[in-house]
């Protein structure tokens, strides 16, 4: 997502969006919290704007944004060196990325046009969608994407056709800003937009049934005036490990979560 929303919609976004997260920050019962921990901390490039990421082979994809500087990359995970990159026409702002069946999908903003690419980044495909793309994820069958609003489509990746879709709530009220999306172990995951936490989202029903609070992990000693929002998220299925960032941030963290009491 990028810092500006289109001004048509910003204030019904705003309105909905302190309205759930009024609840939903501070929810108990129905809602777990969680806290963090961090395992390990690797680089990453502070001028990636970050808006796709995730694991593939044990490699660490990414889509980053902004016009004229968006790219999809593979980076080796450990050292944060990019193996590979495409960027895209500056006429595109990159949006959220996942891989399925060995295809790279890849969502622009508001061009409503997803590329597809194989796994050395070369281009081989596209689709058309209505409206913007901001997060994409997959559960191994259909990709799932957000837009900002409280509704994740549900995608056909054969033709990029709506197959359904999931109204998320937190407590009863809807919740928007849904950006960078990553399924794990059957919960898709979600960052919110502006936010410091994940929330974590049952895909059957749309309800949040967890919040993960990463206040403080990007320690203000490592911020520049060029350091944004939270935004990020990768699992690794071959190491069942978790990986999160944020845009313009100089580090990638391993991060372990657990309940608080």
């Amino acid at each position: 997502m990028a810092k500006l929303v289109k001004k048509g919609h910003i204030r019904l976004l705003l309105a909905l969006f302190l309205s759930a997260i009024a609840g939903c920050k501070h929810s108990s019962g129905q809602v777990k919290n969680y806290s963090y921990t961090v395992a390990a901390v690797y680089p990453h490039d502070a001028q990636a704007y970050t808006q796709g990421l995730f694991i593939h082979g044990g490699i660490l994809y990414e889509s980053t944004g902004q016009y004229g500087r968006s790219s999809l990359r593979k980076t080796d995970l450990k050292t944060g060196r990019v193996l590979n990159m495409t960027p895209l026409s500056k006429h595109y702002f990159g949006e959220g990325s996942c891989i399925l069946n060995n295809k790279i999908y890849w969502l622009t903003y508001m061009e409503q046009t997803v590329f597809v690419y194989d796994l050395s980044l070369k281009q081989t495909g596209e689709f058309h969608y209505p409206g913007e793309g901001w997060g994409l994820t997959t559960d191994g069958t259909h990709l799932i994407m957000s837009n900002g609003s409280p509704v994740l489509r549900f995608i056909d990746p054969e033709n990029f056709a709506e197959v359904r879709s999931l109204n998320v709530t937190c407590k009863g009220s809807a919740l928007p800003m849904l950006n960078e999306l990553e399924y794990i172990n059957g919960e898709i995951w979600a960052n919110v937009y502006t936010e410091n936490h994940i929330v974590r989202i049952d895909p059957a029903s749309g309800k949040v049934n967890g919040i993960i609070f990463l206040n403080n992990l990007l320690p203000a000693s490592l911020r520049t005036r060029n350091t944004d929002v939270l935004n990020g998220i990768a699992y690794d299925t071959a190491t069942s490990k978790i990986y999160v960032t944020g845009k313009n941030w100089p580090k990638l963290y391993e991060i372990t979560t657990q309940p608080i009491p």
